[in-house]
């Protein structure tokens, strides 16, 4: 009769031999992808821009609505680089 430490050592080398052999089936590598989604840009016609730019310069200087909006100006733009 084989003893216990022996068994468990026989069913390691057993799965150990199942893991490589599968191993070398893969189709496609482990590493994950990265998957760029562009996001759509809202388009906006020149009678609301102009409207937006008036409130723009109602708001006081240094603003933190006014530094979010540039900071969304540029967001625009890497997205339109990202659809061409």
């Amino acid at each position: 009769m084989m003893s216990n430490a022996r068994c468990s050592t026989l069913r390691l080398a057993a799965l150990a031999i199942a893991t490589i052999s599968l191993t070398g089936c893969a189709t496609v590598g482990s590493e994950p992808r990265i998957v760029a989604a562009c996001p759509a840009v809202a388009e906006y016609n020149q009678k609301f821009e102009a409207r937006a730019a008036e409130e723009l310069g109602m708001l006081p200087e240094r603003s933190a609505i006014a530094e979010m909006l540039a900071d969304y100006s540029v967001m625009r733009d890497q997205a339109r680089l990202c659809v061409s």
